[in-house]
């Protein structure tokens, strides 16, 4: 029997990644240089998610994530876990304002599938955690690349050379086997998080895109949108999907600026999923009319007003103030607060502290309190 849908997002919610620990990263040090086993690294990340899930529900979260402490990147563990695709180092080509990641990238070597993943473990360590700790009012929120990522971001295809159609159809039906399997394993609550939408916010990432796939630039946008469409059209119902648009985030940086406005009918009003996840901590996020595309009463809007890139605390009034002109597009009961994005979309982290880090999410539930009132469903 389904179960009645989690009122998720929360009205305090966030992203989902935190930075990692001291024990974290000397583990997975030692385990990188071979002077520590698999196990006694799981060991450490084990002990070091039980304390992150504490805490989070210390600070007053309902969502709890486990920081993504298993993983090096948001998106290329989880990808390559996949059927048919492959990490490998590239040769990488920066595309932040500021440092360079690891060149590590994906290619496609076989037909794309989804049959068993280690996350599946990782989602049922972080309920029983949750289980373990809290009070029966905290829901396990996980977050997967959307298929949007594999389907626009690979750097290389040995496998389909060049059909689309073949390699589209297939990364629908793995995701689907995967939302399946994650909501077989007692998830309610999972989030796709997608930067394949930064394609289209400034003029010169929409001329490249539209190049590359020579097609116009909304018969692009309609594809991203009929992808994730398809990849979760036959969840259950009693499970919910949420999508966190980024611009990118790595060591407090970004890939490009740009607002909403090309994609904001696609994204309000054409997409199915039940949460938008959305930048907005400074003007390279645009301002709020793009919100006017607005038409679903079923949607909830997160305002990602309390950047997760520097230390300082945003002024709570100008935030406040911030969520009524957004209410002007959208009432007030469909929006959130979070972050703009994750502390740690990689293992290296944002340039602050574990203090900041949490005392920017005690700064977004005292805002959503003060705006929505103490029950943050």
């Amino acid at each position: 029997m389904a179960q009645t849908l989690i009122k998720a997002p929360f009205r305090a919610d966030h992203v989902g990644s935190f930075l990692r620990t001291e024990p974290i990263k000397e583990a997975r040090k030692a385990y990188f240089n071979g002077e520590i086993d698999q196990n006694t690294l799981k060991a450490v990340e084990d002990r070091e998610i039980e304390k992150l899930v504490q805490k989070e529900i210390e600070v007053g979260l309902k969502s709890i994530t486990d920081g993504e402490f298993r993983r090096s990147y948001w998106h290329l563990d989880f990808l390559a876990g996949l059927d048919g695709v492959e990490l490998f180092d590239a040769e990488y080509i920066n595309n932040f304002k500021g440092d360079k990641p690891k060149n590590h990238a994906i290619k496609v070597v076989g037909k794309i599938d989804f049959q068993q993943h280690n996350m599946l473990e990782h989602f049922q360590f972080l309920k029983q955690a949750i289980e373990k700790y809290g009070d029966g009012s905290q829901v396990a929120k996980f977050s997967i690349p959307s298929p949007n990522m594999l389907f626009t971001r690979i750097q290389g295809d040995e496998y389909y050379d060049g059909n689309t159609e073949e390699f589209y159809h297939d990364t629908v039906v793995a995701y689907q086997k995967a939302i399946q399997a994650f909501y077989d394993a007692g998830c309610r609550y999972l989030q796709l998080d997608d930067t394949s939408w930064i394609d289209f916010v400034s003029e010169d990432r929409i001329q490249a895109v539209v190049e590359k796939h020579n097609m116009k630039v909304q018969d692009i946008i309609q594809s991203r949108v009929n992808c994730l469409n398809e990849a979760i059209s036959k969840r259950p119902a009693d499970m919910l999907i949420t999508m966190h648009i980024c611009r990118g985030n790595f060591r407090s940086t970004y890939i490009t600026s740009g607002g909403y406005d090309v994609i904001s009918d696609a994204i309000f009003a054409d997409l199915h999923v039940d949460g938008l996840f959305l930048e907005y901590d400074d003007n390279r996020s645009g301002d709020f009319e793009p919100l006017k595309s607005f038409k679903r009463d079923d949607l909830t809007v997160v305002l990602g007003l309390i950047t997760s890139k520097f230390p300082e605390l945003e002024n709570p009034d100008r935030v406040k103030d911030r969520i009524q002109e957004a209410s002007q597009y959208i009432p007030l009961e469909n929006l959130a607060l979070s972050p703009q994005c994750g502390f740690a979309s990689t293992e290296e982290g944002n340039k602050l502290t574990e203090e900041d880090q949490w005392n920017k999410i005690k700064h977004v539930i005292d805002i959503a309190n003060n705006v929505w009132g103490t029950n943050l469903r």
